[in-house]
């Protein structure tokens, strides 16, 4: 009896471990992308006055720097400047690309301030957890 319980145990845990590691979307960068256009592009189009079209395009070139960005934080041969050098140049290129859709200065300018703001928010939630009920 004491091993089947401690079996039922150990499988339950190691269930709960792989349950939570998986990231939202799963792992595949395509079906996060799928998830980010249909979840924040109503938002995007709303508060930024840009079209159905170029809202795809902002979320792609977006989408694309932050996975860039990811990688980068992830490479630990690279010291904080490098990083910070290279963060910079990602950034710079979205910051062309977006301007390429073509938007104009306003345009861009709100775009930007959504994705402030939409950084900030997951900021206050503690990164990519959930917020708490009820806020």
């Amino acid at each position: 009896m004491k091993k089947v319980l401690a079996l039922l145990t150990v499988v339950f845990f190691c269930g709960f471990t792989s349950i939570n590691a998986q990231p939202p979307g799963g792992g595949d960068p395509a079906a996060r992308k799928a998830m980010m256009k249909e979840r924040i592009k109503p938002q995007l189009i709303e508060q930024t006055k840009i079209t159905d079209a170029q809202a795809d395009k902002v979320i792609d070139i977006y989408f694309d720097a932050q996975q860039e960005s990811g990688k980068l934080r992830r490479d630990e041969s690279l010291s904080k400047e490098d990083k910070d050098k290279k963060t910079k140049e990602i950034n710079d290129a979205r910051d062309k690309k977006i301007k390429e859709i073509p938007l104009t200065d306003d345009q861009a300018k709100a775009v930007a301030t959504f994705y402030d703001e939409m950084r900030k928010k997951m900021m206050e939630r503690g990164g990519n957890r959930p917020a708490p009920a009820g806020n």
